[in-house]
Parts: C-alpha cells; sequence; structure tokens
C-alpha cells in the first residue's frame, strides 16, 4: 500500500508551509462553526481544505511553488519575530538580557555572576547590573 501511494504522488506538489497555514486556517474555521449559528464559517472551512488538498495534489509544481514563497515573504517579519522570541524565552535559563540605557542594545549576561558592570559593544556605555 505504501508504494501505492509513493507511485501516485510521483510527480505531485505535496505539502508545504503555506500548505500547514491552511491546515491550521481550516481547523479555525471548523472550531468557529461549532461555536456559532452561520453556516458560513464551516463553507469556509470546506473551501479551504478543497483548496488545500488542491494544492497537494496539483502536478504544476512551479506554481505552487510560487504560491509558497509569496507565503514565506508575506509572514517573514512575523516568522522572524516568534522564533526570536521563542529563543530569548529559551535562554532566560542560562543568561539574563538586558538592553544597554544609552543605545537600547541587547546585551547577554551569563546568569550566577553577582553585581557585573557590563560594557555594551555597540556604543562602549557602561552600567553596573545583577546577573
Amino acid at each position: 500500500m505504501k508504494e501505492k501511494i509513493i507511485r501516485f504522488m510521483q510527480g505531485r506538489y505535496g505539502a508545504d508551509q503555506f500548505g500547514r497555514f491552511l491546515s491550521g486556517l481550516c481547523f479555525a474555521f471548523l472550531i468557529l462553526s461549532l461555536f456559532s449559528r452561520y453556516r458560513l464559517w464551516y463553507a469556509l472551512a470546506l473551501l479551504v481544505l478543497i483548496y488545500q488538498y488542491f494544492r497537494i495534489f496539483s502536478r504544476n509544481i512551479p506554481r505552487r511553488y510560487a504560491e509558497n514563497q509569496r507565503y514565506l515573504a508575506a509572514t517573514a517579519k512575523v516568522r522572524t519575530r516568534f522564533f526570536k522570541a521563542k529563543g530569548e524565552l529559551a535562554q532566560r535559563k542560562t543568561h539574563h538580557i538586558y538592553r544597554c540605557p544609552s543605545c537600547r542594545q541587547k546585551i547577554r549576561i551569563p546568569r550566577g555572576h553577582g553585581k557585573v558592570e557590563i560594557r555594551c559593544p555597540k556604543c562602549n556605555a557602561h552600567f553596573t547590573k545583577k546577573s
């Protein structure tokens, strides 16, 4: 059975980041349709699902790739901000992250060193913080 699916999918586009976004959108519309009396959310979820499967089974790979690239370009700022915040949260266990009072540059200091004098690498300002 696995070989049949692999042969069927050869030459087709498959799943990508835009497809995952469409899955989430479809799920959100389905949840809204549960709590709403309007059938509009259900119809939108169905349309998004149909479009998602159309993209997955499409043989027009360059066009689907271009759609995905447009989606990635449109969401680049949001994704970058999200991954930076996620990285900062992971680092908070081992480091303090301070901002320079004069130039607002972020500076990362290891935890557990007591009071330290910090020199900003950007503007060479000195300030004291507890690590």
